[in-house]
């Protein structure tokens, strides 16, 4: 069978001779997993592609190191969706993190992750760090007195239930639960086929935070060019050098990792001209003094 993931009215990517494995309906949303020669096991939401044990690492990797590696010594993580496993596993993979909340609405995507996303999550369900909600992050941010280092909101597109966590009143309650030198670290879209969700949620973001960095990677799944954003008042990963990087990763001890290092690092947030137009960001100066 075909597997369509639709970008927009007019463009998309497809993968042929995919074999559904599973399918389970909950109260929220159609949760599959398919078997496809080009990105072995598939999950899709909604008929929507969410990850894949071939290119997971493209995104939970962008998602989680830029703002973890900037960050001087993130210790209390949040993360807001991201119930395959793959964010969770990520931040785990720092030595100094001691404690993951991960709050997902819907109890179905873990159990499909438990039972066919091992090469994903990596058992990290396990690992005595994380905690496991289920339930609405919305609220749980609003009403946490805990504050967290770093937030990433591993959500599905800016439909449904996830509309109302794409907002600036999110953003602002999610501030709010941030401890001193905290970031929220979310997705974008797709600034070829999304300029305008692009724009509008780092024009969101900009309300609420004072230094935003949106950076970019190519997902193979999602069929394009993906966006992120880093928003935080004191943290930037702009300003970090690849040997920095490299050097923080080493003594966090960092490992198995296929797409994040120093010069990824840099490369993601070095954004081309047709990108910055969306971002609504100038073109970088060049002093020849």
């Amino acid at each position: 069978m075909r597997l369509d993931e639709k970008l927009d009215a007019d463009a998309g990517a497809y993968f042929d001779n995919a074999t559904l494995i599973e399918s389970v309906t909950t109260k929220f949303q159609t949760i599959e997993v398919w078997n496809t020669p080009a990105l072995g096991k598939l999950m899709r939401i909604d008929g929507v592609n969410m990850t894949s044990e071939r290119d997971e690492f493209f995104y939970h990797e962008a998602l989680v190191h830029v703002a973890a590696t900037t960050h001087p010594a993130p210790k209390n993580v949040l993360i807001i969706g991201g119930g395959d496993g793959g964010a969770a596993e990520e931040i785990l993979k720092h030595v100094g993190v001691e404690k993951v909340t991960l709050c997902e609405l819907d109890g179905g995507v873990i159990a499909l992750a438990k039972r066919h996303f091992a090469d994903i999550h990596k058992n990290c369900f396990a690992d005595s760090r994380l905690r496991v909600l289920i339930g609405d992050g919305l609220l749980f941010v609003r009403e946490t007195s805990e504050r967290f280092d770093l937030i990433y909101l591993d959500l599905t597109d800016p439909i449904g239930a996830a509309e109302a966590l794409y907002t600036e009143q999110f953003y602002a309650d999610a501030k709010a639960a941030l401890a001193p030198n905290g970031a929220l670290v979310l997705h974008l879209g797709a600034p070829f086929v999304h300029p305008v969700r692009v724009a509008a949620s780092l024009a969101a973001l900009r309300a609420v935070f004072r230094i935003t960095a949106p950076y970019f990677v190519h997902v193979p799944s999602y069929g394009a060019l993906w966006g992120f954003a880093c928003a935080s008042d004191t943290l930037d990963p702009r300003k970090l050098t690849a040997d920095e990087v490299d050097a923080r990763l080493a003594a966090r001890a960092v490992q198995d990792r296929q797409l994040y290092e120093g010069a990824t690092h840099v490369a993601m947030l070095a954004l081309p001209p047709f990108v910055r137009a969306v971002v609504g960001i100038a073109p970088p100066t060049i002093d020849f003094t």
